[in-house]
């Protein structure tokens, strides 16, 4: 599966987050001049819209099988999927998020997408 059949997957499944990153990608990509739909970049407004679930107490269960399914996307894809997971969604998680509104997703989230993280920045977010 390519990136744009596995983000339309993601929205598909996941439509209420979906849609919140969806605002999100609009604001920050078409408020100035229209840009043509990316989504590798998209992926990292859908890290920002679970940050921002994170800041509000959303339950993490309820993004339980979302990350579920972009770990399992990570795993089973073509490059251009794993390098969007890895850049664009899973470096961009938990910007600017209390460690006490991390850790309930930290705690579930796939082992995987934790390595990714820690990776990168060198640290989990705790």
């Amino acid at each position: 599966m390519d990136l744009d059949a596995f983000c339309n997957t993601i929205k598909k499944h996941h439509p209420d987050i979906s849609n919140k990153a969806d605002k999100l990608y609009d604001k920050y990509w078409n408020d100035l001049i229209e840009m043509e739909f990316s989504s590798h970049s998209w992926f990292e407004s859908l890290a920002n819209a679970l940050n921002s679930e994170m800041k509000k107490g959303v339950p993490p269960q309820n993004y339980v099988s979302l990350l579920n399914e972009i770990s399992q996307g990570f795993i089973n894809a073509q490059s251009d999927v794993k390098e969007a997971i890895d850049v664009a969604f899973v470096e961009n998680l938990y910007w600017q998020v209390r460690e006490v509104d991390a850790k309930p997703y930290w705690d579930i989230m796939p082992n995987i997408l934790k390595q990714l993280y820690i990776e990168f920045h060198e640290r989990t977010p705790l």
